[in-house]
C-alpha cells in the first residue's frame, strides 16, 4: 500500500510559530526559530512514525485566488503576518528542499486546493492511502475511505488520525460534503467567511439533519420560524457565497505533479546539516545524524536506519550509575571526586521549601554517562573537596540544602540554569528542555518512577526524617521517600550526568557569545551571596501589619463612599465593565473614550492616570485600587511567608529573570512596595531589625541610571551636574525652562524629572504629553530643549541604535549582552520597542551589573561580622546593622560607589540611613 502524505505547509508553520509565541526559541543571534523548529519536528515525526512512500508540502502564494475575485474581503481581516514568521517561511522551504521533498505551489490556489486536488487524484489510483497533514478543520470535507486527516498534537500530545467514521461522528453528519454546508452556515472568522448571522455549529447540524443541505434549507424557509426564518431569507445569497468560499477546489492545475515526483527520496545530507548548523538545531541534528550516519532514508533502502521515534533515553544509552551504599563504594567515590577538577552534583529532597525540605541524597557526576548517588546518611563534607568547579542546575536551591546540612563549598560555580538564561533569555531553562534541545536525550520523568513503601531493609540508609511523606523539588505530587532506593539512585545519577553534559555544551557557548566575563565575574560569584542573603531573611512586626490593615480598611471604606457619592449610585468597584459604564457612559468624563476589543470602556491604570489630575473620582479610584492591592498582596499575605524555623521572611531573588539583568523578587515580591504612597510607607514600617542590638541600615544608589547615562553619553553638561553634586532635576529644569535655579518651581522640577528618566526609556513627545497631561507640541518643545541642553545624550541614543543594528545586540559596561532582532523590523511599532530597549538596556543593565558587583564585594567585607545583608530592592541594599559595627557604614558605601567605575569619572553616589524600621531607614 502506498502512503501519500500531503503537508499543509503554511498552517503547520503558523501553528509552530504561535505555539511558542510567549516563549519563542531563539538562536545565539537572537533569531526566532520557533516556526522552523516546530515544522521540522512534525516532519521528522511523520518520516519516522508513518514511513510514507510519497510526500509533498503545499504552500499558499501571495497571488489572489478565485475566492478573492468572488469576495474581495476574503481573509481581509487577518493581521499582517508577523515579521519573524514571514522570515521563517523561506527557511522552511529550503529545509523541505534539503529533504528532497517536492514543494507544491501554484499562483491563484491555496495549499488547501492543491492538497485537495492531489488527494482526489490519489483516490482514483490503486493502492493509495492519503494523509492530509494539517490542523485546519476545513479539510474534513475531503475525508473519504482512503483519505484521512493527520492532525498534529498540541502541547506534547500525540497526533490524531481522523478517518471517515470518526469525522462523521465528530461533525454529527452523514456525508463529508455536509462539512461544507456547516462551514457555509456557520461562517469562519479566521477567513472572514460571513455565514448566516446567529447560526453556529450546533444549529447548522440540527438544520442539516432536517433539510440535508444548505440548498435544502433555503428551499424550505417557510418551515422555519421567527428570526431564524428572517435571517435565512435576508442572508440567502450570503449563505450561498459562504458555502462557495468554504469549498476546497479539487480540480486545481496539478497535472505537472506526478505521483512519481512525490515518491520519497533520500535527504541531501550536506544541505540538511548546513541548515541545522546555521539555526543551531543541535537536538535535531543528533536525532537525524546520530553516530555520524544519516538516519533518514527512503523506505525501500533496506540497509539504512530510519530516524529514532523519540529522543534517546536511559534505556538506549550506555551508562554507569552507582548506588553508593557501602564503605568501599564511598571510599572509591571520594578518590574520584578528589581527582576531578569539575564536579556536577544534584540534591534530592523531600520538598519544595528550601528551608524545610529534608535531604534524601546527593548525586555526583564527573564524566559523561557516569553518575553516583549517595543516600543522605552518608553525605558528609568530605564528599565536597575544595577548589573545584561545582556544576549544577538551579544551584541556588542545592546550595541552600547543603547550607542547611552545614556543608560549605569552595571553588567556583557553573549553573547550567543561569548560563542558559544568560545566553538564551527567551527560551525555557528547565533541565528536561535543555537535555532534549541540546543533547537529543529525554531524561526519566519523576512521575514515571515506581512508588512503594520504604522497606525495613532500607532502614539503615534513611533516617526517620527522610521517610516523611512530602513533595519533591521537581514535582508537587510525588512522595520522594516512597520511591525505591535503586530507582531513585538511577534517576538522581542521570540528572547529574545530564547536567554535566550540558555543562560541556554551555561552557563553549559562553565563549561563542562573548558572555563568559559577565557570568564568571558577576553571576557566578553572586550565587553564594544570594544564598546567604536569602537564608538571613528579614523580621516582620506582625502587630504593625495589623495596625496597617486597620488603617487600610478605614481608607478603603472612606474612598468607597467618596466614589459612590461622586458616581451617584452604588456599583461594583472591582468590575472594570461597571466602572467604565459609570465614568464614560453615565458621567461622560471625556468625549470618545477608548474601548477594548470586546466593546467595554477601557479602565486600565494608564487610561485612568491621564484623567486623575482632572477628575477627583478617578484619583480616588486609583488610590482605592492601590490600597486594595497592597492589602491583599502584602498586609494579608506577608504573615503567611514567615518561616516557622526562623520567624522571618525569606524572599527569592532571581538573577536573570529580566533581560537587563535586574533582580526580580518573589514569594514574597518585595520589589513593588511603593516608596511614596502612604499605604506603601505603612507597610515598610513593619520591616524591623532582628533584635535590640540591631538597627536597619539602607544604602541606596542615588539617581544611578542618570549617572550611567551621563557616563555612557559623555555629555559635558550632564556630567558637570553630577560632578558638582547639584540636584540634576533642578539644574535640568532651570536650563530647559530658561530660569535661574532659585526660580525653579515644583512643577518645573517634576517635568524635568519626568524627562530625565523618560529619556532613558526612549520616551516620545506623545508619551511625555500623556504622562504630564500637556499638549503634544509642548511636550515636543520640552524634549527638543532637553536635547539642546544635553546634545551628546541624543548622539548616544542614535549611535547606540545604529551600532545595535550592525551587531544585533547591545552591551552593558559589565559585558552583559541583549540580542534585539526586532531592530531590523519594518513594522514601526515593533522596531520602536526594540529601539527603546536598545537605549535602555546598556543603562539599566549597567546599573544591574553595578549593584551585583557591589553585593559581591560587600559580602566579603561582612565575612565574620555580626552585621548581615538582608535585601536587595531596586538600587538599594538593606542590612541588619549591629550597634557595635557602625564603622562599617562608610566601608559599605565605598564598596558600592566603586563596584563598577563609570567612564568620564562620573561618580556613583550612594546615600545611607539607619532606623527602627525600613521606612525610617530609607
Amino acid at each position: 500500500m502506498n502512503r501519500l502524505f500531503l503537508l499543509d505547509g503554511m498552517a503547520l508553520v503558523y501553528r509552530a510559530h504561535f505555539a511558542l509565541i510567549n516563549n519563542p526559541i531563539r538562536n545565539s543571534k537572537g533569531v526566532n526559530t520557533s516556526a522552523l523548529f516546530g515544522f521540522t519536528n512534525t516532519l521528522l515525526n511523520i518520516l519516522d512514525k508513518e514511513n510514507p512512500t510519497h510526500i509533498g508540502v503545499a504552500f499558499d502564494t501571495s497571488a489572489p485566488t478565485p475566492r478573492h475575485e468572488l469576495f474581495p474581503e476574503y481573509k481581509a481581516q487577518r493581521d499582517e503576518m508577523p515579521e519573524e514568521l514571514a522570515a521563517a517561511i523561506p527557511e522552511v522551504k529550503k529545509l523541505v528542499q534539503a529533504f528532497n521533498i517536492p514543494l507544491i505551489v501554484k499562483d491563484g490556489y491555496e495549499a488547501d486546493d492543491l492538497i485537495g486536488t492531489i488527494a482526489k487524484r490519489a483516490e482514483k489510483e490503486d493502492g493509495f492511502e492519503t494523509f492530509m497533514v494539517t490542523p485546519d478543520k476545513d479539510f474534513a470535507q475531503l475525508i473519504s475511505e482512503s483519505t484521512f486527516m493527520w492532525k498534529p498534537g498540541r502541547k506534547g500530545s500525540e497526533f490524531e488520525v481522523i478517518d471517515l467514521p470518526k469525522m462523521l461522528e465528530m461533525w454529527d453528519i452523514e456525508r463529508p460534503d455536509q462539512v461544507i454546508d456547516i462551514l457555509g452556515l456557520w461562517g469562519d472568522a479566521s477567513d472572514n467567511i460571513p455565514g448566516v448571522p446567529g447560526v453556529g455549529q450546533k444549529t447548522a447540524q440540527k438544520l442539516l439533519k432536517q433539510f440535508d443541505s444548505l440548498e435544502g434549507i433555503l428551499k424550505n424557509t417557510d418551515k422555519l420560524k421567527g428570526k431564524q426564518k428572517e435571517k435565512f431569507i435576508e442572508f440567502a445569497d450570503q449563505a450561498r457565497l459562504s458555502k462557495e468560499l468554504a469549498t476546497i477546489i479539487i480540480d486545481a492545475p496539478t497535472e505537472d505533479i506526478s505521483f512519481e515526483d512525490l515518491k520519497r527520496s533520500d535527504l541531501d545530507e550536506d544541505a540538511v546539516k548546513e541548515l541545522f548548523n546555521e539555526h543551531e538545531f543541535r537536538s535535531l541534528s543528533n536525532r537525524v545524524f546520530g553516530g555520524g550516519k544519516p538516519t533518514i532514508a527512503s523506505p525501500d533502502s533496506a540497509s539504512t536506519p530510519v530516524i529514532q521515534e523519540t529522543f534517546k533515553t536511559i534505556n538506549e544509552v550506555e551508562h554507569s550509575y552507582v548506588l553508593v551504599d557501602s564503605v568501599a563504594k564511598l571510599t572509591r567515590l571520594r578518590k574520584v571526586l578528589t581527582a576531578a577538577d569539575v564536579i556536577c552534583f544534584d540534591t534530592e529532597t523531600t520538598g519544595l521549601n528550601r528551608f524545610q525540605s529534608d535531604l534524601l541524597g546527593v548525586a555526583f557526576s564527573v564524566k559523561e554517562h557516569e553518575g553516583y548517588f549517595v543516600p543522605a546518611k552518608h553525605v558528609t563534607s568530605d564528599l565536597f573537596p575544595g577548589d573545584k568547579v561545582w556544576v549544577g542546575h538551579n544551584l541556588k536551591y542545592d546550595l541552600h540544602i547543603l547550607k542547611s546540612a552545614e556543608i560549605e563549598l569552595s571553588g567556583s560555580y557553573f549553573d547550567t540554569f543561569l548560563v542558559h538564561s544568560l545566553i538564551f533569555p527567551d527560551q525555557k531553562h528547565t533541565m528536561d528542555y535543555l537535555s532534549e534541545s541540546m543533547l537529543g536525550y529525554s531524561p526519566v520523568k519523576l512521575a514515571d518512577l515506581p512508588i512503594k513503601e520504604v522497606s525495613m531493609d532500607e532502614e539503615d540508609l534513611f533516617s526517620q526524617a527522610e521517610k516523611k511523606a512530602s513533595k519533591s523539588k521537581k514535582s508537587k505530587e510525588i512522595d520522594m521517600a516512597a520511591i525505591p532506593l535503586v530507582a531513585l539512585a538511577d534517576y538522581a545519577a542521570e540528572d547529574a550526568d545530564i547536567t554535566f553534559q550540558l555543562y560541556k555544551k554551555l561552557n563553549k557557548e559562553l565563549d561563542t557569545t562573548g558572555l563568559r566575563k559577565v557570568y564568571e565575574e558577576i553571576e557566578a560569584p553572586l550565587l553564594p551571596v544570594l544564598v546567604d542573603l536569602e537564608a538571613e531573611g528579614i523580621t516582620i512586626d506582625t502587630k504593625a501589619l495589623e495596625e496597617t490593615e486597620r488603617h487600610l480598611e478605614q481608607r478603603l471604606e472612606s474612598l468607597s463612599e467618596s466614589i459612590t457619592e461622586a458616581a451617584g449610585r452604588e456599583f461594583n468597584l472591582g468590575s472594570p465593565k461597571q466602572l467604565g459604564e459609570i465614568l464614560f457612559g453615565e458621567m461622560k468624563l471625556i468625549d470618545n473614550p477608548k474601548k477594548t476589543k470586546t466593546g467595554q470602556f477601557k479602565t486600565d491604570e494608564a487610561t485612568l492616570q491621564q484623567l486623575a489630575s482632572r477628575h477627583q473620582i478617578v484619583a480616588d479610584i486609583l488610590e482605592y485600587r492601590e490600597a486594595s492591592k497592597l492589602k491583599s498582596t502584602y498586609v494579608d499575605s506577608l504573615p503567611q511567608h514567615i518561616e516557622p524555623h526562623t520567624g522571618r521572611i525569606h524572599t527569592h531573588l532571581h538573577q536573570l529573570l529580566a533581560a537587563t539583568g535586574r533582580f526580580a523578587s518573589s514569594d514574597p515580591n518585595l520589589q513593588n512596595i511603593p516608596v511614596r504612597s502612604e499605604a506603601g510607607k505603612e507597610i515598610r514600617k513593619a520591616f524591623v531589625p532582628r533584635g535590640k542590638d540591631y538597627t536597619l541600615l539602607c544604602v541606596d544608589y542615588s539617581q544611578i541610571e542618570l549617572r550611567v547615562m551621563a557616563a555612557l553619553s559623555g555629555d559635558e553638561n550632564l556630567i558637570a551636574a553630577f560632578a558638582s553634586d547639584s540636584d540634576v532635576h533642578t539644574a535640568t529644569a532651570a536650563k530647559v525652562f530658561g530660569v535661574d535655579e532659585s526660580e525653579v518651581t515644583r512643577e518645573h522640577r517634576a517635568t524635568a524629572k519626568m524627562v530625565n528618566f523618560g529619556i532613558i526609556y526612549g520616551i516620545s513627545s506623545f508619551g511625555l504629553s500623556q504622562r504630564l497631561d500637556i499638549p503634544r507640541q509642548e511636550a515636543s518643545d520640552i524634549i527638543e530643549a532637553y536635547f539642546k541642553l544635553y546634545p551628546k545624550v541624543e548622539e548616544f541614543m542614535d549611535s547606540t541604535i545604529e551600532e545595535a543594528k550592525k551587531l544585533g545586540y547591545v552591551e552593558t559596561l559589565g559585558g552583559r549582552r541583549r540580542f534585539l532582532p526586532d531592530l531590523r523590523s519594518s513594522n514601526n511599532n515593533v522596531k520602536g520597542n526594540a529601539e527603546r530597549a536598545a537605549i535602555n538596556t546598556p543603562i539599566q543593565g549597567t546599573s544591574a551589573d553595578m549593584i551585583k558587583l557591589a553585593m559581591i564585594e560587600v559580602a566579603k567585607l561582612l565575612e565574620g561580622k555580626k552585621t548581615k545583608m538582608l535585601l536587595q530592592v531596586h538600587d538599594e541594599l538593606v542590612f541588619d546593622l549591629h550597634v557595635d559595627e557602625h564603622d562599617l557604614i562608610p566601608l559599605i558605601e565605598e564598596k558600592m560607589e566603586n563596584a563598577l567605575p563609570l567612564p568620564h569619572a562620573v561618580p556613583a553616589k550612594v546615600e545611607s540611613d539607619t532606623g527602627e524600621n525600613w521606612l525610617a531607614a530609607h
